[in-house]
């Protein structure tokens, strides 16, 4: 499957399901994270040092990417967004979409929400100056971001146990975010408690959660953890 994962800023992909985009990936999934933003400024960042570091948390997930550049602490729903985001689903012929759950307290969040969920709309309109063929993915899945201290009503969580270094990589991959900012240092193990009690209440070592608005179906019983 083609399977895009919408992210207000580089480094939320890998925080809220860098395990599940590993696991993906490794399943034979094509995966690519469209940031909406280049996440900048930030107090040890910079757009090139940014790059660079979503660069190797790529590298270390084995997905894509494609940056948007619409501005970070100012990203609001508008058209011209929303046709940006669309765009990119007709020419990827995205088939699952992720974007963060839309209980959130940054604001780039519940924009980027927004913005997505229209833009899943927008993609499958006809005689349009959308780029690409019309196309509707399946499925809206959202993931949970760490500005929410909370995770409002789960629909089903995913096991991550064997890509755990994976997404600890990739988030470590991002030194200006989390190691070089001192309020930040304990983000890794916080995020890591947070998987291992969503994997405990499946009985896994490790999962991560996720939301979805839509009614979810199965194939089998027997899939169920």
């Amino acid at each position: 499957m083609n399977i895009v994962v919408a992210a207000p800023h580089p480094d939320d992909a890998e925080l809220g399901m860098g395990g599940t985009i590993a696991r993906l990936v490794t399943e034979g999934h094509r995966v690519l994270i469209l940031d909406l933003t280049d996440g900048e400024p930030t107090p040890y960042g910079t757009p090139q040092r940014r790059a660079a570091e979503s660069a190797a948390a790529d590298a270390i997930l084995g997905c894509e990417r494609r940056n948007l550049g619409l501005p970070n602490r100012a990203l609001v729903h508008s058209l011209s967004a929303r046709h940006a985001v669309a765009n990119v689903l007709r020419t990827f012929r995205c088939e699952i979409l992720f974007a963060p759950h839309p209980d959130d307290t940054h604001p780039d969040h519940l924009a980027a929400t927004r913005i997505v969920e229209d833009a899943r709309f927008d993609a499958k309109l006809t005689k349009c100056a959308l780029e690409g063929e019309a196309i509707h993915p399946r499925r809206l899945i959202h993931y949970y971001c760490t500005h929410l201290r909370a995770m409002p009503d789960p629909t089903f969580a995913l096991d991550i146990s064997p890509w755990r270094a994976n997404k600890r990589a990739a988030i470590l991959a991002y030194p200006s975010q989390v190691t070089d900012h001192a309020p930040n240092r304990a983000l890794v193990s916080t995020i890591e408690a947070r998987d291992a009690f969503v994997g405990s209440r499946i009985g896994v070592e490790a999962a991560e959660p996720f939301w979805c608005r839509e009614l979810l179906g199965v194939t089998s019983l027997a899939a169920l953890l």
